[in-house]
């Protein structure tokens, strides 16, 4: 999940248990973070994940994406895929990707918009890009 700049409600306080609190000291110091950040993307990742039900978070701190469980797939992927493919209907007869997989990538998309556009952008850069990018990469030919 790309982090945003968005406005920062009201402080409140929060006591954990002992053991979470050890965990999350624990996450803090391994990815240099402070205490409440970590605590900030475990509820956002933990609020995105029961609103969207099928929906997991996978990859590194910085860079957490969501996938939707049982395809594979993350969410921006998915989403590429049905522009390519021009239909609903294309897309499902040519993967094994379920409708409601599909209708709960693109509620996805809808809620977060800029976050999947992003995604779908930074992978469809040209060669040209990502050898800016990477220089040191040998990009395959396409077939």
């Amino acid at each position: 999940m790309p982090r945003r700049t968005a406005r920062k409600a009201e402080p409140f306080s929060v006591r954990f248990t002992l053991p979470t609190d050890r965990v999350v000291q624990e996450e803090a110091r391994r990815t240099r973070r402070s205490k409440s950040a970590v605590v900030e993307a475990l509820a956002e990742e933990a609020v995105r994940t029961r609103r969207f039900a099928g929906i997991g978070f996978r990859g590194e701190d910085a860079a957490r994406r969501p996938w939707v469980i049982g395809s594979g797939l993350d969410v921006w992927e998915i989403v590429q895929m049905l522009e390519d493919f021009g239909s609903h209907e294309r897309l499902l007869e040519a993967t094994q990707l379920t409708e409601p997989q599909l209708h709960l990538a693109i509620a996805y998309r809808d809620s977060y918009p800029d976050e999947i556009a992003e995604a779908v952008a930074q992978n469809r850069r040209s060669a040209e890009q990502w050898r800016a990018l990477y220089p040191f990469v040998q990009l395959a030919a396409a077939p």
